[in-house]
């Protein structure tokens, strides 16, 4: 059994950043990969970062430059800075994973971009 419980969701005003937090229970976090997605409401959910165990990362377009994905494996952990947020960032944002067959989805957190 795998449990994702994301955190540092919150309301924050255009070019503001915040740091979502993911934190992952049992022993396989460190040979899995992490996503990030994020759903606005009406939306479908959408990828916004990968990282790979070994650290390698991609991004959405929309993203790029502006969001970092890392991990700390030693803390199960794996985080999304997000910086010059735009209130088109405004959504859900969840932490996925997908171990021998299974996905796993935190329960996700609020991220709203306004002034």
């Amino acid at each position: 059994q795998v449990q994702l419980v994301e955190s540092g969701g919150g309301l924050v005003q255009p070019g503001g950043s915040l740091r979502l937090s993911c934190a992952a229970s049992g022993s396989m976090f460190s040979i899995t990969y992490m996503d990030w997605y994020r759903q606005a409401p009406g939306n479908e959910r959408t990828l916004v970062a990968h990282i790979t165990n070994g650290g390698i990362t991609d991004y959405a377009d929309s993203v790029k430059g502006r969001f970092i994905i890392s991990r700390d494996n030693a803390k199960n952990t794996v985080y999304l800075q997000m910086s010059s947020l735009k209130p088109e960032d405004t959504a859900v944002y969840y932490c996925h994973t997908s171990f021998r067959g299974y996905n796993y989805w935190g329960q996700g957190t609020q991220v709203t971009v306004s002034s």
